[in-house]
Order: structure tokens, then sequence, then C-alpha cells
């Protein structure tokens, strides 16, 4: 029966406008992967996640949209332990001091080819704030068909210089260049504020119901 009234309250808020909203990125679904050529020999690559903050996206005027997000370095994982280590320390990107990357659109420009934009904005990294633009691919905009709520996707892609951050060691034995490819989910914000304030009360009664039985 819980779970009945919280599908009923997901359906009416699914109904709310797609255009002019602000989403808030759902941080399980707002990721990426940076790649980078090591000595010639190899692309390793590493993934950082859980990403937090907003798009204001209107479906009819897509170019109009902004986005502000900040994801945790505690997030990096490579794979490998040892090097994991190594990028959050003082050698590069010291987390202790600087815990977080973000990234704040100025500008969004419409680019050739069919949803495709570019998004010129400051990423803020290692305690340096530089110019950088995405290559922006909006995937999809309608209802997600899980939680019936108005969300938009997309991937992006862009190309850092990491000495222009502080991060230059090895140059140019290990390639200045680094590769970051982009995923990110929005759902409408006051439904998903919703959505998350019913989820918890939901799991916390069902949660009071199994102690009882």
């Amino acid at each position: 029966m819980i779970r009945a009234i919280v599908f009923a309250s997901t359906l009416l808020v699914a109904s709310l406008p797609l255009a002019a909203a602000t989403y808030t990125l759902e941080p399980d679904y707002t990721q990426g992967v940076f790649r980078w050529n090591h000595l010639g020999f190899s692309f390793p690559s590493a993934q950082f996640a859980q990403g937090q903050g907003t798009l204001d996206f209107d479906e009819a005027y897509p170019a109009r949209a902004s986005v502000s997000v900040t994801i945790p370095l505690s997030s990096l994982y490579t794979g490998v332990p040892a090097l994991d280590d190594h990028l959050r320390s003082a050698d590069f990107f010291d987390a202790a001091h600087y815990p977080t990357v973000t990234f704040q659109s100025r500008q969004v420009e419409k680019s050739m080819g069919h949803n495709q934009y570019r998004v010129l904005g400051d990423l803020t990294l290692h305690g340096v704030t530089k110019p950088v633009t995405l290559e922006v691919t909006l995937i999809k905009v309608g209802t997600n068909p899980r939680t019936h709520l108005p969300t938009v996707g997309f991937s992006g892609t862009a190309t850092v210089s990491r000495s222009q951050f502080g991060l230059g060691k090895f140059v140019p034995q290990v390639a200045d260049d680094i590769y970051i490819t982009i995923a990110a989910q929005g759902v409408e914000s006051q439904a998903y504020a919703k959505y998350l304030k019913e989820k918890e009360a939901t799991d916390a009664a069902e949660k009071v119901a199994e102690q009882d039985k």
C-alpha cells in the first residue's frame, strides 16, 4: 500500500512541464572518465563520480541552459590503489587541501549536428580556475520510466592541459593533455525533492513494519 501511494504521487509530478525547469543532477548518474598518454605506451584512465549540481534547462531553448556541478575527489578511482593514493597526493590533486572539482557554465552555443552544443565555462581544480569548453550531446528529455519523474540526460567531452592547473608533474614524459568524458542525468528539482522525501518516509515505515514482524 505504501509503495502504491508513492507511485501515485510520482505520476502526478510527472505531468510537470519539461520546459524552463531547474534540474537536480543525480549523483549516482553523474560521473566521468579521464584518460592520458603514459610515456607514449598506453592510455590509462581514472573515473570520478557522485557529482552534485543543478541544470537550468528549457527544452524549447537549449542554448539558454546553464549548469553547475561539484565532484568530490574522494570518488577518484583507477582500479590501482597505489595510483589512486598518488593522484590524490600533493604530487597531483592534493585532495587534502582541494577536495573537490567544480564546473560553472558561462555560455551555451549550438554546435553542428543534432542536439549538439558547446558549453563554455570555468573549471576550478587544484585551487586554479581556468576556462574550459565542453562538447555536449543532449541525449534525451522526457519522463523516467522507473521513477516517473521529468528527466534530462546528456554527455560531454573536453580536453584540458593539466599543467595549467598546477598538475604538471612528469610532463612531457606523461602527456599534458587530459581527455575527459562526462555523463550526467538530472531530475526536475521540485519533483525530485518530493520523491526523495516520500521514498525516505516509505523506507522508514517499511523498516519499522519489518521490525514489528
